[in-house]
């Protein structure tokens, strides 16, 4: 959109809000990657909405600039939603600039994206660090032939008889049948006392045989599991049971072109590795035992221009990096099951090697403060906006408590989140109140009447709310003392006979025999596929849903340290276990992640930089938790004095109290 030529003229409305999303990106790149723009033409051009992480690719940003003249460099940085343009003139620049802001491509998936471009003195991008395969890891390209993936593939009945136990098993994102034994997901392990009929495919076998004589492999598996991926779906990070399964294990990647595997070490180090078609990837070692490896879901894959089909790691030549769109992939896992203990080195996370310790908690009101400082309240002010978007069903005996109150009631809901309880009963003078600004001023969006403040000290007169929630809230306090203070506070606001409703998460997510629904998972239906996080029975009863990923393993259960610091003391570490989704607790006190993720819709243009422009496509960020043991909310209660317990009871992985004030 060209509006030079409007100087000193009145703009119409669509010009007026083009400048405005030209601003709009302008101040995201300032603010989010240090990136200034300036008045004056150069020969150099940012292209907010034009990266990898966008969804467009080299070859489609290519077409579109080339009609403008002759480029020195195209850098597209990884994961980045902006691109660099280095035109050979200042006028190929200025005719460009012209030209493309504001103009309106269709990227990869569907999607309408609109380009907005700002002069830059230089293109600038800190290189990353020169990297290498973990230790211990293997990629073998071309491994077999076309003949041998076409056998292979056709080898594999989808939808033979049911009553076969090696049968296909039906899982969230994927087809999967297993050979030899049975892989149980829920714990990345097998039944070594149940192997299934048949062994392993012959075909399978005569294969082994000869990649054991050349050497790739040192001992034939035992155990096969095939899975088939459609393209936008992954694998979640984890490593194999170390208990379950010797050092080596093998996957051969059929059907895709390329997929990239992420590879991260505990320090945070990731590495991704390049599998194209028909490559053998070979783990053992440090790369098997501690490197977690999981492939993110996603259509495209950011690889490298030039090599786009070899193996390997991705180096960071943002000049040389272009998206591959996924086809459907079919993996061949080998496993050798384990029949004696795993003695490796890597004691911190071998689940036979590691001991069962507590976790290491606050000894102060401080140090307390600056755990939910850290975990909670600046967690849920940067996930607001996609926390919000999962939360929208209330729960039904919440609802049910609110709408058997008295017509007129005030009611106070403390830890109010984005206001969903808010509106339930036309009825009742409701007000809400959060921690979160950000989640506050979502509820005041939605007109609803609500404040900013904690828990511990509501700026409210006591004894003037006729009724008090607080749904999921409690737990986030890290110490006795502060959980009952919250408690406290809850009864200071009622007047006496008013009646409070509070749920906490339970340690107890199998109860009577029943697994919660944050266990099983539940799907949500075809109308409403919203993304949910990992404490979605504590959130969101009716919307049990897994990131894309599917039900293993989402996070590292290796303890996280977090560094608490005292007035003239040295800073001291407090340890808490990272909670591993979909999973038992093991732990009162842990780290629960969040994955944060944007979902801009299909039919509608991407604003700059997507998800407020973070320079991460999808960060984790850890909230503190402590779950509840069945008993312990009513005693928390019981020690306040002037209430009474009407009814406790477990709602779907919730300890759940209605208390009154005497």
């Amino acid at each position: 959109m060209n509006i030079n030529h409007k100087d000193g003229l009145k703009l119409n409305k669509m010009e007026k809000k083009f400048l405005r999303k030209q601003s709009k990106a302008r101040h995201v790149l300032l603010k989010h990657e240090g990136i200034q723009a300036v008045s004056y033409p150069t020969q150099s051009l940012v292209v907010a909405n034009g990266g990898l992480g966008n969804g467009v690719s080299r070859k489609q940003l290519l077409l579109a600039l080339e009609k403008c003249g002759p480029m020195e460099a195209l850098l597209m940085p990884p994961s980045k939603p902006y691109a660099f343009v280095v035109f050979k003139t200042i006028e190929e620049s200025k005719k460009a600039y012209a030209a493309l802001n504001g103009k309106e491509i269709i990227d990869d998936l569907g999607q309408k994206i609109i380009l907005y471009l700002n002069f830059v003195e230089k293109a600038q991008w800190k290189k990353l660090g020169l990297q290498a395969l973990p230790p211990g890891l293997l990629v073998v390209e071309e491994i077999i032939s076309s003949e041998d993936e076409k056998m292979l593939l056709e080898s594999v009945n989808w939808t033979g008889d049911t009553d076969n136990q090696n049968f296909q098993k039906s899982l969230k994102h994927r087809r999967v049948k297993h050979f030899g034994y049975e892989f149980h997901y829920e714990n990345n392990t097998v039944d070594k006392d149940k192997p299934l009929p048949g062994g392993l495919p012959d075909i399978c076998n005569s294969i082994l045989e000869k990649w054991l004589k050349e050497g790739y492999i040192k001992h034939k598996p035992d155990q096969l599991t095939i899975n088939q991926y459609e393209p936008g779906h992954g694998i979640p990070a984890h490593i194999d049971t170390h208990s379950a399964f010797e050092d080596e294990i093998i996957s051969l990647s059929l059907g895709s072109v390329l997929i990239v595997m992420d590879f991260k070490h505990p320090e945070g180090v990731t590495v991704q590795v390049m599998l194209p078609r028909r490559s053998l990837l070979v783990m053992t070692g440090e790369s098997r035992y501690l490197w977690t490896h999981g492939i993110t879901p996603r259509k495209f894959d950011t690889v490298q221009a030039s090599e786009q089909f070899k193996g390997g790691i991705i180096t960071s030549d943002i000049g040389d990096l272009t998206l591959s769109k996924r086809g459907i992939r079919t993996s061949f896992t080998f496993r050798k099951v384990r029949h004696v203990p795993c003695n490796c080195s890597y004691t911190s996370v071998c689940d036979r090697q590691r001991k069962a310790t507590s976790p290491c908690l606050p000894e102060s009101s401080k140090e307390a403060w600056q755990l939910e400082r850290e975990h909670v309240h600046r967690v849920y002010d940067l996930i607001a906006r996609h926390f919000s978007s999962t939360r929208h069903s209330p729960w039904p005996r919440i609802v049910e408590f609110l709408k058997a109150l008295p017509s007129g009631s005030i009611v106070a809901d403390i830890g109010c989140g984005n206001g969903k309880y808010l509106g339930i009963n036309k009825e009742l003078y409701m007000i809400g109140c959060d921690r979160s600004q950000n989640l506050v001023d979502i509820c005041r969006e939605r007109q609803f009447q609500a404040l900013v403040c904690d828990a511990l000290s509501v700026p409210f007169r006591s004894g003037c709310f006729d009724a008090c929630i607080s749904i999921a809230v409690i737990h986030h306090f890290s110490t006795v003392e502060r959980r009952v203070a919250a408690l406290q506070e809850l009864t200071r606001l009622l007047r006496p006979g008013g009646q409070a409703l509070i749920y906490v998460w339970a340690m107890e997510q199998e109860y009577k025999n029943q697994k919660s629904s944050y266990l099983r998972g539940s799907k949500t239906s075809h109308e409403d596929k919203k993304e949910i996080n990992s404490d979605t029975s504590t959130e969101e009863l009716l919307e049990n849903q897994m990131p894309d990923g599917g039900s293993e393993d989402l996070a590292s259960s290796v303890p996280s340290t977090v560094n608490i610091k005292e007035e003239g003391c040295k800073p001291r570490k407090v340890e808490l276990p990272v909670h591993t989704n979909r999973t038992c607790f093991h732990s009162q006190d842990v780290l629960v992640p969040w994955h944060l993720k944007g979902n801009p819709g299909k039919d509608k243009a991407v604003e700059p930089f997507g998800l407020a422009g973070c320079p991460d496509p999808s960060p984790v960020f850890h909230r503190y938790y402590h779950v509840f043991c069945d008993g312990e909310l009513e005693a928390s209660c019981q020690a306040l004095g002037d209430v009474s317990i009407l009814k406790s009871y477990y709602d779907q992985g919730n300890w759940c109290v209605v208390l009154q004030k005497v």
